[in-house]
């Protein structure tokens, strides 16, 4: 074990907060998902339906991302640190970041539905606004490009996870996953 590592004394998270955390992943990675293959479906009512769940999801994640912080900031359990000094600033910020990242791009999402112009699942359209392209292009790929840093953020953070598990074996993993064998 690392010296800077603190031995997890059993404690694990509540219920809720494992249950945000993990749909707060699961909505990460379908949104990302189905955006990968929106335009893979023909044009008309499938690519509509396909962006739709897109818009569901993204629309989802808005939800658990408020439900997630308002828990966390009231009743949610509070563990001691898993490091310290430098590593616990480094897990400081990632969380930080991933909050940071996942809020602005909820926001770009719906700011770009309406600039686009959208419909969803065929019942409502959502603009389009009166913006040039260039605006929208800028847009559309400032969110392509938040998801992907979402990921790679989030994939360094699913690393030290499983590095805390597999190396140094301190029990910080059963946190997040209590019925994970030591």
């Amino acid at each position: 074990m690392s010296g800077t590592s603190v031995l997890d004394t059993g404690g694990v998270y509540d219920r809720r907060t494992i249950a945000l955390h993990w749909a707060t992943a699961a909505l990460v990675l379908l949104a990302w998902g189905m955006a990968q293959i929106i335009d893979d479906f023909p044009r008309g009512p499938l690519r509509v339906d396909a962006r739709s769940v897109h818009f569901v999801f993204g629309l989802s994640l808005a939800v658990i991302l408020a439900l997630r912080i308002r828990h966390r900031a009231g009743a949610g359990r509070r563990l001691p640190a898993a490091d310290r000094g430098v590593l616990h600033v480094a897990a400081k910020a990632v969380h930080y970041a991933l909050y940071g990242l996942m809020i602005a791009q909820v926001l770009l999402g719906i700011a770009f539905a309406p600039l686009r112009g959208d419909s969803v699942f065929n019942l409502f359209s959502v603009g389009p606004l009166p913006f040039d392209k260039a605006v929208k292009g800028s847009v559309g790929d400032l969110h392509g490009t938040i998801a992907t840093v979402i990921l790679i953020v989030a994939g360094v953070h699913a690393c030290a996870g499983l590095f805390h598990h597999f190396v140094w074996r301190d029990g910080v993993l059963r946190r997040m996953i209590p019925w994970l064998k030591a």
